[in-house]
């Protein structure tokens, strides 16, 4: 017999994301601020969205799920959306590069990109994306509350405090 009260899952901020855009670097200092704040106490999930009007997003799509497979998912984003401009300059090679520097498998990278093993994540995401409404990036989903961070980051990181502190009190 088990007398512990089992643990409910921490309340999910989906964060729709595309690597390639400038205001998803942008968002990047909330991220960062919501994950000091929160913790395990709420699950930050990378969700994909890549745009047709860049034409290297899917493919880092692809390479941050490949990121992810190796342990280094957060890292990998970050590294890459703080270098939007040299993705847009130099495509898939330089997201197997940011691979290498970040010890990841480079080699492994650059054959995930080719063999896409992770393509029917992105699609995955980007179809379910759509159905709920999203149009662009970045989207925040948190509570059955969906905010559109692509028009204006503006008091979105403290709508966003207020959904989770809701959602962490009701649990308990």
């Amino acid at each position: 017999m088990n007398d512990s009260s089992p643990t409910r899952p921490a309340p999910v901020l989906d964060i729709w994301c595309e690597l390639q855009c400038p205001d998803c670097r942008s968002a990047l200092d909330d991220i960062r601020a919501l994950r000091a704040r929160y913790g395990d106490r709420l699950e930050l999930r990378l969700r994909h969205f890549p745009l047709e009007k860049h034409k290297h997003a899917f493919a880092a799509a692809q390479a941050a799920e490949e990121a992810a497979e190796q342990g280094q998912g957060w890292p990998y984003v970050e590294a890459v959306l703080a270098r939007v401009e040299e993705l847009d300059r130099k495509g898939e090679p330089f997201l197997v590069k940011v691979a290498g520097e970040l010890g990841l498998d480079a080699e492994e990278f650059d054959t995930a990109l080719v063999d896409g093993r992770h393509i029917l994540i992105v699609d995955a995401d980007q179809a379910e994306g759509k159905a709920i409404g999203v149009t662009g990036t970045p989207t925040y989903v948190i509570g059955g509350e969906r905010l559109d961070g692509g028009k204006s980051q503006e008091g979105l990181r403290e709508r966003i405090e207020e959904i989770a502190d809701r959602l962490l009190a009701e649990q308990g």
